[in-house]
């Protein structure tokens, strides 16, 4: 009986596999660099004042879609600024919203990715810090389809269509971001720093990558992903990074990402200037761990 039950199984495991599970596929430069294009056009950036140097903001992104985000000066330092700063964009994790750079919790619950914290080292170091909402996250959530529903989608039906165009489009949603700080005469267009947690780590791989006005980068545990969704695989795009700075940051133990894969990822970014910090545990790193980032802020 029940080796009957395991041939059932294995039988309707099979059948599962061959008409929903995802299957690899590859990608090369062309293919990527068409799929992360986008049409620039003007941008109606919309900035309301919520202290004496903190802004929120929304503006229209490529594709008409709404993006809204912060941007917060250094203490005695205000938006008609003549002297010009460097930048650091954070970019949140999976689940969480551009709040997470800014509060140590949100409705109730702790801002257990510390990049609040990372935050106020930048401010300190005198820089100007911005974060956005992705897509389908924070105030951009789509309440009828969640993400929770793209990624069961993706695993159990083999839908990765959604969840690989959430984060090209988030991509090209930055890339805007990026049209408008070009004509801000604030910001220091040889500072602009990337920093990002887990899909904030992917996503700013991908930006790295993608678009040359980034010059460093701060990437906290990007989950390693395989050609199953290549297009948003950040080892398909580990090789055309060229920054000035990178460092990649992993955890020992992480259930997203092993240890010989973070390891791989890093040998296949070809800059001199990268850096390797390793913590022992999961994809939640220690307290504290912001402690040993410090020097990434030069």
């Amino acid at each position: 009986m029940m080796t009957s039950i395991i041939g059932v199984l294995a039988v309707l495991g099979a059948i599962w596999y061959a008409i929903w599970g995802l299957k690899d596929y590859q990608v090369n430069p062309e293919i990527i660099a068409k799929r992360y294009q986008y049409q620039t056009s003007a941008i109606n950036m919309k900035m309301q004042q919520q202290s004496a140097n903190s802004y929120s903001f929304t503006y229209t992104s490529f594709d008409g879609a709404n993006v809204n985000g912060r941007i917060q000066y250094p203490v005695n330092v205000h938006a008609d600024s003549n002297d010009k700063y460097p930048v650091l964009i954070g970019i949140h994790a999976m689940g969480r919203s551009e709040n997470r750079w800014w509060m140590d919790s949100f409705k109730q619950r702790p801002t257990l990715e510390q990049t609040h914290k990372i935050t106020e080292q930048a401010l300190e170091s005198g820089y100007i810090v911005i974060a956005i909402d992705s897509r389908n996250h924070g105030k951009r959530k789509d309440a009828a389809y969640s993400i929770i529903d793209i990624m069961d989608d993706m695993h159990f039906w083999g839908e990765r269509d959604p969840y690989e165009q959430m984060v090209v489009d988030t991509v090209k949603d930055y890339r805007v971001l990026l049209d408008w700080m070009d004509n801000q005469s604030q910001f220091d267009k040889e500072q602009t720093h990337v920093a990002g947690y887990s899909m904030g780590a992917q996503v700013s791989l991908l930006l790295a990558s993608t678009d040359q006005r980034i010059e460093h980068v701060l990437s906290i545990v990007p989950p390693y992903l395989d050609d199953k969704t290549a297009i948003v695989a950040p080892k398909n795009f580990a090789r055309a990074i060229n920054v000035d700075t990178l460092w990649l940051v992993t955890a020992n133990d992480d259930e997203y990402a092993s240890k010989s894969e973070n390891q791989e990822l890093f040998e296949m970014i070809a800059i001199d200037d990268k850096k390797h910090i390793q913590f022992d545990g999961g994809h939640v790193l220690p307290t504290g761990y912001y402690n040993q980032l410090s020097g990434w802020f030069k």
